[in-house]
């Protein structure tokens, strides 16, 4: 057992979407945790993710990304989960990609300006994508005058490259107390909320630019027997036609999301899974504040 007292805290990764924020806590955490792509706005939810060694328990919290458009109901909602985040933490990471500073970049740093009170590492991810390493430090100057950041470091979460000197400074900031979780808890998030974010991901990853925001999952069934897990998931579209693009010609690839699906879910939950899929059209969800509750969109708000 860890003995108190321990160093333990909070630590929200704060950042537009798409700069890398759940390649981090995958990477610090060592295992998979949150769902990832290419797309911006993958993430949802926001999701605790807990990392405890000898002596420290670091959570983490991944957010959505802030952006600027708040025209439906799904981006305010994306929006009030992460600036919620900024509140109540020890340390904030705010991640940016490499080189590139946008106008949601500045959104965000204007969000921490306003509201935050605790220490502001700066984190320039994806420098190993960099082909002039020489422009780094021009950029990172003219990032800091905006701001009395504690630290700026860049890194590659991908890679792992300076990903441990992170966490070092992150725990300098780390008060003194007890374990926040159970020493052996890795998320706050139950095991249904991962199957349905692991299906949520496949539809990411095999489908085209917009039709993975009109969609989303939900665990109808999950339910242990013996040494199966079965598991049954709708996917929920906003229009017919949504409906049988998601499942394919003569259902194939629905079938092919299924399959990456079960196979990444049996190496998480270390069983044997019984997946089933279903698709079913519910119109506006994504646009009706009701709805979204209903399918669990308010557990942050």
């Amino acid at each position: 057992m860890i003995e108190t007292p321990v160093k333990s805290g909070y630590v929200a990764i704060i950042g537009r979407p798409n700069v890398g924020k759940s390649t981090l806590i995958n990477r610090v955490l060592g295992q998979k945790l949150c769902i990832t792509s290419r797309r911006p706005q993958t993430t949802r939810h926001r999701i605790l993710g807990i990392k405890t060694e000898e002596g420290c328990q670091l959570i983490y919290v991944d957010t959505p990304g802030l952006h600027i458009d708040g025209k439906r109901a799904m981006n305010r909602y994306l929006n009030r989960a992460a600036a919620s985040s900024i509140d109540d933490v020890d340390v904030i990471l705010f991640v940016v990609d490499g080189l590139n500073w946008t106008d949601e970049d500045k959104h965000v740093l204007e969000r921490l300006k306003s509201n935050a009170t605790c220490p502001v590492i700066l984190v320039l991810n994806k420098v190993d994508k960099l082909s002039d390493k020489d422009t780094l430090l021009p950029h990172i100057e003219n990032i800091a005058k905006e701001y009395d950041f504690a630290k700026v470091l860049p890194i590659s979460a991908r890679k792992g490259t300076n990903v441990d000197e992170l966490e070092i400074e992150i725990k300098r900031f780390m008060p003194e107390g007890e374990l926040i979780f159970p020493e052996d808890q890795f998320t706050d998030r139950s095991s249904r909320f991962l199957a349905a974010e692991l299906v949520r991901e496949k539809l990411f990853r095999h489908l085209g630019q917009e039709l993975p925001y009109s969609l989303t999952v939900e665990i109808e069934q999950y339910k242990q027997e013996d040494k199966l897990l079965r598991i049954g998931a709708i996917i929920y579209v906003e229009r017919d036609g949504q409906k049988s693009i998601v499942i394919g010609k003569k259902g194939e690839l629905l079938k092919s999301i299924g399959r990456e699906a079960r196979i990444e879910m049996e190496s998480l939950f270390d069983s044997k899974v019984f997946l089933e899929l279903w698709v079913k059209v519910r119109d506006g969800w994504s646009d009706n504040e009701r709805m979204l509750k209903n399918l669990g969109y308010n557990d942050e708000l």
